[in-house]
């Protein structure tokens, strides 16, 4: 459960950073609104996932996750520019995050 509360955790974030690009420097309603509603539930299912994931392997892959997802809505919705460099971080972020979940022993 622990695993699907950190997923809903790092949609939850994704979706707060997104209201904050159309939040306009907290100067709309709604969009602030999402904003913190959004963040409040990820840091909440943050917290249950910490009773049972370690708190490293829990925050580099909602962290990184976020990163990454943020990224691609940036680039696909929001018209923003990534040039190589952004795309090999992005992509060492994201292979960072397999390395933890597929061969550490706390994935």
């Amino acid at each position: 459960m622990a695993w699907l509360y950190l997923v809903f955790a790092i949609l939850s974030e994704v979706v707060g950073t997104t209201a904050l690009k159309y939040s306009d420097g907290f100067t709309r309603i709604g969009p602030s609104a999402v904003t913190l509603v959004a963040y409040a539930l990820s840091f909440v299912l943050l917290a249950q996932v910490l009773r049972a994931i370690p708190v490293g392997v829990a925050y580099a892959i909602w962290s990184g996750a976020g990163v990454a997802l943020i990224t691609l809505i940036g680039w696909t919705v929001l018209g923003q520019k990534l040039d190589a460099v952004a795309m090999g971080g992005i992509g060492l972020i994201v292979a960072g995050v397999i390395v933890l979940n597929v061969w550490s022993g706390h994935g």
